[in-house]
């Protein structure tokens, strides 16, 4: 009897690390994306999961039109959205190419 109730503590400890470790910042996370996703607008500056930099221009039921360079639009899905930029980090990287460039 005692080692079954020492088995059964064990495997409850053992449960919830797994799940503070595992599960519970996995649904933080896809929490966040869903977030994410949820409240894109046209406009926006966003990051696909391919790496491709755009510009939001309209948001559909499950894709986005977004232009990623001057009048080139391509149609993707919301879910390969993996971030968003903010209107102050696309001068910088641009000065940045410009300084590397002209040295």
């Amino acid at each position: 009897m005692q080692g079954a109730t020492s088995l059964i503590i064990l495997l409850a400890v053992f449960g919830g690390i797994f799940y503070f470790l595992l599960i519970r910042p996995q649904r933080k996370k896809q929490q966040q994306h869903e977030d994410l996703v949820n409240n894109l607008k046209s406009g926006d500056r966003i990051i696909t999961a391919g790496g491709i930099h755009g510009s939001v221009k309209k948001v559909m039921e499950e894709d986005l039109l977004i232009e990623v360079e001057d009048g080139t639009i391509m149609k993707i899905q919301q879910d390969s959205v993996v971030e968003t930029e903010s209107e102050e980090k696309e001068p910088e990287k641009v000065e940045e190419i410009e300084e590397e460039d002209n040295s």
